[in-house]
């Protein structure tokens, strides 16, 4: 009987540390978002963002192996409404598409038609995940007697990638990467 205790100890503790190493491979892959700031400026509302990224190793792999990612930013300006759903003002967007070029041993990143090469992943990142003044809506559209707010989302855009690598990728840790955040504005 003590024997079959202690066994069971043993895998219950095993399950745990199972566990507790499967987090931490999940967490391998994130998006912080230390600053979001709203902020008026030459007659516009305007979005400064920064995150910090961190992929996972099977999507570091596809862009080794020539595979672009995309990357979307997303902000929603709102004016709260106490009688009915709160109304969206304005919608803005933004994409990015990243890609190693294996002969130049380069990353471009591309937003638009405009690209810009890299010598590193990192340094590709870096531009990904930085922008400033980023006009979301003019200031005549922002009634200044009532509450605004902005949900802002950055994703990595899974539906922009290839499509046999679209099979059977729903549900995959390793492809999800993003954050969201609501901010008031002042």
């Amino acid at each position: 009987m003590l024997q079959r205790l202690q066994t069971l100890v043993r895998c219950m503790l095993a399950l745990i540390l199972l566990v507790a190493l499967a987090g931490g491979l999940a967490r391998a892959q994130r998006v912080d978002l230390p600053s979001l700031e709203v902020a008026r400026q030459d007659g516009a509302l305007t979005l400064d963002f920064s995150a910090r990224l961190q992929l996972s190793k099977t999507v570091e792999d596809a862009l080794q192996r020539g595979v672009p990612v995309y990357f979307t930013a997303q902000a929603t300006l709102y004016r709260s409404r106490w009688y009915w759903r709160d109304e969206r003002i304005a919608r803005v967007t933004r994409s990015w598409r990243l890609a190693y070029q294996p002969l130049t041993s380069t990353w471009r990143v591309g937003v638009g038609a405009i690209t810009q090469s890299y010598p590193s992943l990192t340094e590709a990142l870096g531009v990904i995940s930085r922008t400033s003044g980023w006009r979301l809506a003019e200031l005549s559209q922002v009634d200044p007697d009532s509450r605004h707010y902005v949900e802002f989302a950055f994703q990595l855009d899974t539906s922009q990638l290839p499509s046999p690598m679209l099979i059977g990728l729903t549900g995959q840790a390793d492809w999800q990467l993003g954050v969201e955040r609501t901010v008031r504005v002042d």
